[in-house]
């Protein structure tokens, strides 16, 4: 058994182990900070000079002070002090002052982006992979086929019924 949990290195309690509750209590803190985690800002260089307990923030790419070291990680603010996590591809947070989610890629975090294959509303795709390109009508020519493959087009979306 290792002394710490592979994803988040949250800590183990050992047999024999003395003050078992201190090592306890560090796990529900890391699970609490980390369980559907909600930031004030992104980048943020400086910490805040008041947070509150519960507060966390992504730490940016030139830390100081307290942060200094700690770039890209999730900087939560606790009753005994700053604590840090390293963010795990596909780790989403939410930025509550903005209303969107962020997300690390493996790399950097990404802000407000939404991925998928498509976008099902109740059962229905209305959206999906980008199409081929609908060639301009050009001076003179029939408008039809170009209406008739944009009507195609906003079918296969699913924007409008076939």
């Amino acid at each position: 058994m290792t002394d710490t949990t592979p994803r988040f290195a949250l800590p183990h309690i050992l047999p024999g182990q003395a003050q078992k509750e201190l090592y306890h209590n560090e796990a529900l803190t890391l699970v609490d900070a980390l369980l559907h985690p909600a930031v004030e800002a992104v980048g943020a260089d400086v910490p805040t000079g008041a947070p509150e307990p519960g507060q966390a923030w992504i730490v940016g790419g030139s830390p100081s002070g307290a942060w200094a070291g700690q770039a890209d990680m999730l900087a939560f603010w606790t009753g005994g002090g700053w604590r840090y996590m390293a963010p795990r591809p596909g780790m989403t947070v939410h930025l509550a002052s903005a209303g969107v989610d962020v997300r690390y890629d493996g790399a950097t975090w990404v802000e407000g982006e939404l991925t998928g294959h498509a976008l099902v509303i109740d059962g229905d795709q209305v959206v999906g992979p980008r199409g081929a390109a609908i060639g301009d009508l050009g001076s003179g020519g029939d408008p039809v086929p170009v209406v008739n493959a944009i009507l195609s087009a906003l079918r296969a979306h699913g924007l409008i019924e076939n």
